[in-house]
Formats: structure tokens, sequence, C-alpha cells
């Protein structure tokens, strides 16, 4: 499979179908009708849920407001949704068994933003189990497909969305990064992933992994529909206490050259040993390319790139162990016990109903937090994460942002990464943007010699994503190429 194919009733993204709606050159039910069809057609297992009916019903009344002019900013745009993203009245799964029957009672905040704005979200979508994973091999229903090259992962854990717009199964989709879950995938899929600064999008109604990292996070295909999203999204939520109160800008306005002046930092410690050639090489030539725009291009130090693993590993699983401690077959979700004893049902629904890979974080995350080792371990990953949000302050006094891979590799093979330190190693560049509380992006630029889609890592200071979808959008208009190829 060299990549996603077109279809005529598909638009190239929601920016260029919003354009027809509006002229009644198009509807949201024709849309919405042709991306179920492609859907049900699809072999990816991108999706986990489809609402069907339900959205064809949604799609009608769409199509009824924006004829009497009251549409909103959404409308019609057919958007998918992760599977840890809670959804009133739908499954949230998390790509789990314990939470295979869980049906959400309320919506998350992002959800009801999205739908106060007629976005029409067709279904939910594949996942690493609780987030918890590089590749979409770890989902309780079946991995995901690269919609690039079927035997080949698509990165995780939002690989659900990332495949699902790839493949042109949705205009856009909603994933969560908490260590580079939406960025990877991205890279991984052709498309755009952008990882908002933490607390810019309210994570209320997002199943929690590890809470001072989860971010909630936007798949698109173009840098357009990207800012538009983080526009509707973004804003202080009182249900949130970690949402932030800063001013959102218009993320929409991408007008100016932004490169001219800029100020480009790439890290020494980002290009060396272990990132494939293709990859240093397309990231080379793009930073030329705008160095011949009048960018300047500083060589800077993120010496503490080396210790960002361990560190994420430390505090991910610390928090993964005490936010999962919910899970234990009493007050929703799977159950499997005899009730002979509390140990019993704990041990029998946890052991049948979480995965090998949490499982193995919880066991991690408990060791960690236990007496005797809180200080040896998570007290001092604490520490070293101050050290590296340090790293990028220092770095950005320098630079205006910082460039970088997304990934060591392209898209690798199924089961090319059972150990699990070599499939953590995956995310050796990702991680240290949520550390630090960052934004980030990842923007298509190419492929490799095997036709597989090689992503750019863009990193500005905090709340600086408009610094950021500039940028983006000026590197989607210089490699126009990269995206819907193929």
């Amino acid at each position: 499979m060299s990549g996603p194919q077109e279809r005529p009733e598909i638009p190239e993204d929601y920016t260029s179908f919003r354009k027809s709606l509006l002229q009644g050159e198009s509807s949201c039910l024709q849309v919405t009708h042709a991306y179920l069809e492609r859907i049900k057609k699809d072999e990816s297992r991108a999706f986990l849920t489809l609402f069907d009916d339900q959205v064809l019903t949604q799609a009608e009344a769409v199509d009824d407001k924006v004829k009497n002019g009251n549409g909103g900013r959404l409308a019609g745009m057919v958007m998918a949704l992760k599977d840890n993203l809670c959804m009133k009245g739908t499954r949230t799964t998390c790509a789990s068994r314990i939470l295979e029957n869980f049906v959400a009672p309320f919506d998350a905040t992002a959800v009801y933003r999205l739908k106060r704005e007629d976005a029409i979200i067709v279904g939910k979508t594949n996942m690493d189990e609780f987030g918890m994973g590089s590749s979409c091999e770890n989902s309780a229903f079946g991995p995901v497909r690269n919609p690039y090259n079927a035997e080949r992962i698509p990165g995780g854990s939002s690989g659900g969305s990332a495949a699902a717009v790839a493949g042109r199964l949705c205009m856009t989709a909603l994933g969560t990064d908490t260590g580079g879950s939406v960025r990877q995938p991205a890279s991984h899929c052709g498309v755009v992933g952008l990882r908002p600064t933490y607390g810019r999008i309210s994570r209320y109604g997002l199943v929690a992994f590890a809470s001072s990292l989860d971010q909630i996070g936007i798949l698109t295909l173009s840098i357009e529909d990207c800012a538009l999203l983080l526009n509707i999204l973004s804003g202080t939520d009182p249900k949130d206490s970690t949402s932030s109160s800063m001013p959102v800008e218009d993320f929409t306005d991408l007008s100016g050259d932004f490169v001219a002046g800029l100020r480009i930092g790439l890290p020494v410690e980002y290009f060396q040993d272990g990132l494939q050639s293709e990859i240093k090489e397309q990231i080379y030539e793009t930073v030329e390319t705008m160095a011949q725009k009048g960018a300047s291009v500083h060589e800077v130090s993120l010496s503490k790139t080396d210790y960002g693993i361990a560190t994420y590993y430390l505090i991910c699983t610390a928090e993964a162990s005490s936010n999962l401690a919910r899970y234990d077959g009493i007050r929703y979700g799977h159950r499997n016990g005899d009730g002979n004893s509390l140990k019993s049902l704990y041990e029998k629904s946890r052991n049948t109903g979480l995965g090998k890979e949490v499982k193995r974080r919880i066991m991690l995350g408990t060791y960690v937090l236990s007496a005797g080792y809180y200080d040896a371990y998570y007290r001092k990953a604490q520490k070293v994460r101050t050290l590296i949000r340090q790293d990028f302050e220092q770095a950005f006094q320098d630079c205006d942002v910082i460039i970088g891979p997304v990934s060591p590799t392209t898209a690798f093979r199924f089961s090319e990464k059972i150990d699990p330190l070599e499939m953590y190693l995956s995310d050796l560049y990702t991680v240290s943007a949520p550390l630090a509380g960052l934004p980030a992006i990842s923007v298509p630029i190419g492929f490799d010699t095997d036709r597989l889609p090689i992503g750019i890592q863009v990193t500005a200071p905090a709340f600086k994503e408009k610094r950021l979808l500039k940028i983006a959008n000026w590197i989607q208009a210089c490699r126009p190429l990269s995206i819907h190829t193929d």
C-alpha cells in the first residue's frame, strides 16, 4: 500500500469543505455519509466505536442550521475522538477490557465545546490501552495499521486518531499526548499533530493516565484546521483546576512572514547516533530552506536529554499507579471474582481486565512510590524534571523555537520492538516537552525510501502556540507534497 487513497467526495480538509458548504455546493449529510461508507470498508482498525445513524441525524440538523445562517464554527467538521475522552451516552473503553462496557455519563469539556460548534463526531478511535504505548499494539481490541503500509505500526498511543485522519476516515481527530502520543503517530502517519501547553485545553473528562503530563492534542491534515480547533478548545475551565487562565489568542491568524528573523535552535543531543539518516537529512533540508528565507540557526544544548526517558517513565508510572487504582471491579467496569474475598475480587478483575503493558507500568509505579524508594526514584525524578525545564529556558534565551526529529525512525514493523526498553526509546525526542510543560507540533516534511512519512518537531516556549502554528504553516506551505501524496 503506497498511501491513503483519495475519493472525490472526501474533502481535502475542513477549511476547503467549509467554503463549499457555505456556498451551498456541499452538505453535511452528504459528506458524513461518504466518511461512514469509507470507514466501514477500512481495514486499519482505526475505530473502536462508530455512531452511524446518530451522526446522520445530526448532520441533517446541522445542514438546516447552516441554511438558516446560524451554523457553528465547526459546522460539518466530521471528526473522531480518542477512546479515552468521555462523550455522554457512548462507550469509553480506553482500549481496555476493564472498561469494555463503560458508558460515559457526561461529556468531557473538550467534547462539549466541539458539540457546541456543530462538529460531527463520527466515532471513537483505537489506542494503546490507557494511553500506555508507542505503537498501538497494546490495544485490547487489536492493533491499528498504518495507512501507508499495513505491515507497519501507526505510532501510539493516539494511533487510531492519526490513522483515521491519514486514511481520510475523518477530517480531524482529537488524541492525547502524555509523552509524545499525538506527535509520534502524527509523524508516522504523515499528518499534523499538536500538543498544546499543559493547561491550555481542559482535561476534564479525559481518563487520566499521568495527570501532570496528560494533555489533549489535535490531529489534522492542515495547519488551518489545527489552529481553528485550538481556538475552540482552549481556555480556562472551572471543572479542571489545572486549566490555564492565560488569554486565548486568535490562532487562526497565520498571516505574515514569520520566518525572516526567526532564531532556530538545533539541539546537538538530537542529531547523534541512533537517528535514521533520512530523517536527519530532511530536517536539515527544511531548516536550510528557512535559513535561506532569513532565519538564523543556532546550535543549542539540552544537556539533560539522556535523562528524559528515565525521568518520564518514573513519573508517569508513579502517577499511573495512583490513577488506575480506581479500577478494582467494584465501582464500574469489568468484574471477575467469586465474591469470597475483596482481595480475590481485586486480583481477578485486574488480572483479566488489564493488559501486560498496563500491569507493567502499575507495578513500576507502585515500586517507585513505595517506602524506602520514594526519595531514591520519584523525588529524584521530579528534581531532574526541573533541570530539564531549565535546559529549555536557557535554550530559549538564544532561540525562538527548537527544531528536531519526532522519532528516531519512521514507522517500524509490528512486533519489531518486543523489548519494552527499546520501545520506550521511541519517545526519546518527545518526552522532554511534556516534562517541561511546553507546546510542540509535528509537521510532515516528506518520506523515506520505503515511502513512510517523516515528521519534523517544532517546540516553543509555554503558551506560544501562535508562534508554533505560524512556523508550522510556513513549513507545510514550503513542503506541500509531504501530505496527501500517493
